[in-house]
């Protein structure tokens, strides 16, 4: 068994599930997203990315784009929240729905990076 697969895949899974954990629910009551969720969505996340820096194969290469679009995505979204709620002072309905269909655009980026990496698995010999 090869401990990193197992670690990078572990993180993958998890990035992806936490992920949409956050991005469930209404797009309009952002009552129903967790800003916890989100933040260990993108801690997870940017594990996931540093696990991704050591593959050289072109399989690799493309977990490590999939990664990088979920952080940037995930990062604009907490952004978003916290420029609603510090910068502008309340949060509106464009707010609610941009914060949402960012993390559905990483989760999306997520679920591809685990679709690749459980194809690579797969095809892989012992």
């Amino acid at each position: 068994m090869n401990l990193h697969k197992v670690l990078s895949g572990f993180f993958f899974i998890l990035a992806m599930t936490l992920n949409f954990g956050f991005f469930y629910g209404s797009p309009e009551i952002l009552a129903e997203h967790s800003k916890y969720e989100l933040f260990a969505a993108i801690v997870v996340n940017l594990i996931a990315t540093i696990f991704k820096f050591g593959d050289k194969t072109q399989v690799g290469s493309v977990l490590l784009a999939t990664s990088l679009v979920a952080d940037i995505q995930l990062i604009a979204s907490a952004s978003i929240w916290a420029f609603a709620l510090y910068g502008i002072g309340h949060m509106d309905i464009e707010s609610t729905t941009a914060i949402i269909s960012l993390s559905g655009g990483a989760l999306l980026a997520n679920i591809t990076s685990v679709v690749i990496f459980v194809g690579d698995t797969l095809k892989s010999k012992r």
